[in-house]
């Protein structure tokens, strides 16, 4: 989110594991500024995660949020101790003026989540600001342009967050807004040439979505007929979507291979019931029918796939991360694929890929289209993926789609679907006793996918889709509507 907010101001920034860096890796990244993130750790605790003091001496601007404040803390002679803790919307007194401030009144409402708090400074660093009611040092400043900050100003609910990394970015550190993602397609383009010697081929994963399709349009663009591209129905996806994937691949001169593969994957996936399996159960044959594929042309070495920034981080895939489910692209891919992958996408988020989209002349209908999961209805099918649990989740999606679009509320909302797992509900239909599956509806609304919060629907909407539903979808007695934001949910059921 901290990388979001950067590149939202117009900066380029780039997401580095601690462990990873060393002085030798920032001084040949010749960063402009440094910005020391949060964590879950204690920094008076053995092991946990540092950074040497050399990042005090390149003479660069360094911005400590949270754990990063606390770490400056110490690293300039503070002390960091367990205190009461603090959470949720905290008022702070600025206590004087400073670039760093500029813009905030004498009390700011910040958003904090922390139990650990700095004590006290060392020699020569100035406290900015203080909790209100705790006393707390919220903010500090070491020398010119070393700042921490304990509150979380990447947040929405810190309400002048923003304006304080802008002020850090272009006020301490001196950058200048030039860089946008609708200037990375060359770029993007010309990493994948690179990448990919004359004699190879590659295969490009195609979905229909957004992320993928952009993918293929640079690999396209980089390869010519060098890129493969290849359309997999794994008979997961939404109502007529197979028809209208490959009539939009078609129209941007992707021409790709179509192989319907439906029968292979439902037989895999018969019997198995736990969320993450199911998602390593669909990447293990998407990968055995692309390497199906490659060992038809020799030449073809290379997978293209449209994995984004959110895919990574929630596969674990990052360092510090954790895995919160495995996506079939990133953590269900086996090793012995034979492919080496190449990943375009992987840094950015997906309303960055839809900007890039746009700039690369991918109809609107395509960039804006709601993002769908890879292993598509299997994760909205919770239990055993069934024939039966597919058609309703299938047209009930599409009935949630078509009343969105009706009411002009399509593209003001993240994602909107419907699912549908083994419990059931007594109903009455046609003066009778019915028994029939529930359906719930999940519409959020997100800026990136790594949060979001559902959607406060008109409720006659609410009520249409749900009338249509248990009308339309006879297996279906009771639709019930998700209001739970992420975290602590997350937005796909399983």
């Amino acid at each position: 989110m901290i990388s979001r907010r950067v590149r939202d101001l117009g900066v380029y920034s780039e997401v580095v594991p601690y462990a990873a860096v060393s002085q030798s890796t920032v001084e040949e990244l010749r960063p402009r500024a440094i910005i020391l993130s949060g964590g879950p750790s204690s920094v008076y605790e053995p092991g946990a995660p540092a950074i040497g003091d050399w990042v005090l001496k390149l003479g660069l601007p360094v911005l400590g949020i949270c754990y990063g404040h606390q770490l400056l803390a110490e690293m300039t002679g503070g002390r960091v101790e367990r205190g009461q803790g603090e959470y949720g919307r905290t008022r702070v007194t600025v206590d004087g003026p400073d670039p760093l401030f500029d813009g905030w009144g004498r009390e700011e409402d910040v958003w904090m989540s922390h139990s650990d708090y700095v004590a006290s400074v060392g020699p020569g660093v100035k406290v900015l600001a203080t909790s209100k009611d705790t006393g707390y040092i919220a903010a500090m400043k070491a020398g010119d342009k070393i700042y921490g900050v304990q509150f979380h100003p990447e947040v929405r609910h810190t309400e002048k967050g923003v304006k304080l990394i802008a002020n850090f970015l272009f006020k301490v550190a001196k950058v200048r807004p030039t860089w946008s993602v609708e200037g990375l397609a060359e770029k993007l383009v010309e990493q994948v040439r690179s990448q990919v010697p004359r004699e190879d081929k590659a295969i490009v994963a195609v979905s229909g979505g957004v992320d993928s399709t952009t993918a293929a349009v640079i690999a396209k663009r980089a390869l010519g007929d060098r890129a493969v591209v290849v359309f997999i129905n794994h008979g997961l996806l939404r109502e007529g979507e197979a028809e209208e994937v490959l009539s939009a691949l078609k129209s941007l001169g992707l021409n790709p291979i179509y192989i319907d593969a439906s029968d292979r994957f439902l037989r895999a996936l018969k019997g198995v019931t736990d969320p993450e399996q199911k998602r390593l159960v669909v990447g293990k044959v998407f990968a055995e029918v692309f390497k199906e594929v490659a060992t038809s042309d020799s030449s073809i070495r290379w997978l293209v796939q449209g994995t984004t920034y959110p895919d990574v981080i929630e596969s674990g895939a990052e360092a510090g991360a954790d895995r919160i489910k495995s996506h079939h692209n990133v953590g269900g891919l086996p090793r012995d694929l034979g492919l080496r992958v190449i990943e375009p996408l992987r840094y950015l988020y997906k309303d960055e890929v839809r900007r890039l989209a746009l700039s690369l002349g991918i109809p609107e209908s395509i960039a804006m289209r709601h993002p769908f999961p890879g292993p598509g209805l299997a994760v909205r099918v919770i239990g055993e993926v069934t024939e039966e649990k597919l058609r309703i989740v299938r047209k009930a999606s599409m009935i949630v789609e078509e009343e969105l679009r009706r009411a002009g509320l399509y593209n003001s909302v993240w994602q909107a679907f419907a699912v549908v797992g083994d419990d059931k509900w007594v109903g009455v239909k046609g003066d009778r006793r019915a028994f029939g599956y529930i359906v719930t509806v999940r519409v959020v609304e997100s800026e990136d996918g790594m949060t979001a919060d559902w959607a406060r629907l008109p409720y006659d909407l609410l009520q249409r889709i749900a009338s249509r539903i248990t009308s339309e979808v006879p297996e279906v007695v009771m639709v019930t509507y998700a209001v739970t934001t992420k975290p602590p949910s997350t937005i796909e059921p399983v």
